[in-house]
């Protein structure tokens, strides 16, 4: 019997092995036949895909390395090349120029379906256009611009009130964790008029799927660079099946928050005007057209919404304040702007209520210092690392290389602001006065800086993120002088969609003055 039993499981091994076998042998073959590997009309190769996993961890470094001597170059992926470019003119040319002819294309749209869905990260032409147009209309309001200040300002407030714990305990704490809690209530309260309170009170629910968002980022990353993603998610296993139990912890979550919005907004019905949230304006506009904006095309535009509201604004900060914290003299230059701006020089006692609600859009406006280092960290340090668009047309690229119809076309971001022949010798210090003129901020090109995107699918939310930014960094550098809890570690990502810091930043917190 048991002789019986080892010879079925060894040929149950054997042909699984087979299998294994032939499959790697067909994605290898199908990732070097006829690709065109020593055509000089194609962009150099400097890789397969493989070399990509085996790079995971350091994937954005490792495309620097290669982007140092390449500005274009290819890695071999089964049956397609992807191209990775960081030449400015190749950048304008898919993003504006050829608008047309580049798309995010039908493989963009499978890998990241089961999270974003519909969403305007994932979907082009009329459902791209009819989110983007209801979302200009949204952020263009005065409306929406007080509002979200005002919780930018009341967030801030209790932000510094839990450093202040910190402080006076003499405790180490992770500011990326506090400044996620921060900006998730913020968005959820701007976007969808919900109090989550995360920064005041642990809520297990909101820290729950807070968890399941972020691991369901890094996993549907991951599919970008597995060919094996979806068999694995056939067979519901390994990262997949942990992707799909996360995606469910999501959508719950989301579709209570609806459901919750929806009841309040049956309540309130002649209170148009205070509807502030952009969730109760979309929620009214799916009123007006039932059969296209569902429950489901709801739930994708949130997670869109939210991504985009609350992982960059965090992730931005928290580079911030470790670049602030590399290099002091600069937090000093910060710090010593906040307080010439705001009239607090000879205080040793600032009152926080006051002092945050005197952060108006005029004072803002002056910060230009403060906006030159948030500036300066993005160019390092950018919240979407890489991004790309898909050829729908055989199409020649400015610096003369040929891409094929079907393939996709990535822009480095991470990459680019770290390249001598963009940003100089010293491309890769962190100098805020880079910058500056005279004082004043002076922007450069949306196509050699790409924090933002650039071309028609433009960040709509720029100015709003350098809002809360700065209004949570004004709030923070005027009361505390910032300090890594240990200088010796080493501050690394997480390679997923949004740059993370990998394990959070932990710091000390040195109060500037008392606070009343």
């Amino acid at each position: 019997m048991l002789n019986m039993l080892f010879l079925i499981m060894f040929y149950f091994t054997s042909i699984l092995f087979l299998c294994f076998f032939l499959l790697f042998s067909i994605l290898t073959l199908t990732t070097f036949i006829g690709q065109s590997i020593g055509n000089p009309k194609y962009p150099p190769v400097k890789g397969t895909i493989f070399n990509q996993i085996i790079n995971f961890k350091t994937l954005f470094h490792y495309l620097t390395k290669i982007s140092q001597t390449n500005p274009t170059f290819r890695l071999l992926a089964p049956k397609k090349s992807k191209i990775y470019t960081c030449d400015t003119r190749n950048v304008e040319h898919i993003l504006k120029t050829q608008f047309h002819k580049y798309s995010k294309g039908k493989f963009n749209h499978d890998t990241i379906f089961d999270l974003f869905g519909d969403g305007i990260f994932a979907v082009d032409d009329d459902k791209w256009r009819h989110q983007r147009k209801l979302a200009s209309v949204e952020f263009s309001t005065r409306v929406l611009r007080d509002f979200s200040c005002n919780v930018f300002r009341r967030n801030a407030d209790k932000l510094v009130r839990v450093v202040l714990g910190f402080s006076n305990a003499g405790l180490v704490f992770d500011i990326q964790d506090i400044l996620m809690k921060c900006t998730l209530d913020s968005i959820f309260k701007v976007g969808f008029g919900v109090e989550l309170h995360c920064l005041e009170r642990s809520s297990k629910e909101a820290n729950v799927f807070m968890e399941a968002f972020n691991d369901s980022n890094a996993f549907v990353f991951k599919r970008y660079l597995d060919p094996f993603w979806k068999l694995k998610r056939v067979l519901n296993f390994g990262s997949e099946a942990s992707l799909k139990k996360n995606i469910e912890t999501i959508d719950d979550f989301v579709h209570s928050l609806i459901e919750t919005k929806r009841n309040l907004l049956s309540l309130q019905k002649d209170n148009f005007s205070d509807k502030e949230d952009i969730l109760s304006r979309f929620l009214l506009e799916s009123e007006k057209d039932p059969s296209n904006m569902t429950d489901k095309y709801l739930r994708d535009i949130i997670l869109n919404f939210m991504i985009a509201g609350k992982d960059t604004s965090a992730n931005t900060l928290s580079w911030f304040f470790y670049m602030l914290c590399k290099n002091p003299l600069i937090q000093e230059k910060v710090a010593q702007e906040v307080i010439n701006i705001t009239s607090t020089m000879q205080e040793s006692q600032v009152n926080l209520d006051e002092f945050v609600t005197n952060i108006t859009d005029a004072t803002l406006d002056k910060m230009h210092y403060l906006h030159a280092a948030l500036t300066e960290t993005l160019r390092l340090y950018p919240a979407v690392p890489m991004n790309g668009r898909t050829a729908e047309e055989n199409d020649i690229l400015p610096d003369g290389y040929i891409v094929n119809k079907g393939e996709t076309v990535y822009y480095l971001s991470y990459a680019m602001g770290r390249m001598p022949y963009i940003w100089g010798d010293d491309a890769e210090e962190f100098i805020p006065e880079r910058w500056l003129k005279d004082g004043i901020f002076q922007p450069e090109s949306s196509f050699k800086f790409i924090a933002f995107h650039a071309g028609p699918r433009i960040c709509l939310g720029k100015d709003f993120a350098y809002r809360q930014m700065k209004i949570v960094s004004m709030a923070l550098i005027r009361f505390f002088r910032f300090k890594l809890a240990n200088e010796t570690n080493d501050v690394t990502y997480r390679t997923m969609f949004t740059l993370h810091i990998d394990k959070g930043l932990p710091l000390y917190a040195v109060p500037r003055c008392d606070v009343s």
